[in-house]
């Protein structure tokens, strides 16, 4: 069953992260939790899933047109210290906390969304 289960999960982030950007990663955290993955593993499996489907993404968005490499070239400094700064502190922060500031985000998220 899990060999069915991971094929259907890939299809289903890569959609959502299609539409909606890495924001596939949250349902990639949560389905990676369900099918047996400790919190941290998750998480860091979610981001080296994503820079793979983002990769994708970008691409077909860049090819189609819908963006520029002058748009995206200015995040990329401030984007890479981001991901190196995680990357270090993910090990560093408690199940607990991090569960509650991933909530946190998910919910600012949801508002920001709804809101508009």
């Amino acid at each position: 069953m899990k060999n069915i289960k991971m094929p259907v999960a890939g299809l289903f982030i890569g959609l959502l992260n299609g539409l909606f950007g890495a924001g596939g990663g949250i349902v990639a955290v949560t389905a990676f939790q369900k099918m047996g993955m400790p919190d941290k593993s998750a998480h860091a499996t979610a981001v080296a899933v994503m820079i793979f489907l983002s990769a994708v993404s970008g691409f077909l968005y860049w090819y189609n047109g819908y963006v520029s490499l002058a748009d995206v070239l200015p995040y990329l400094p401030g984007g890479i210290a981001g991901a190196i700064v995680g990357g270090w502190l993910l090990p560093k922060i408690p199940d607990f906390w991090l569960k509650k500031i991933f909530s946190l985000f998910i919910l600012y998220a949801a508002v920001r969304l709804f809101c508009k």
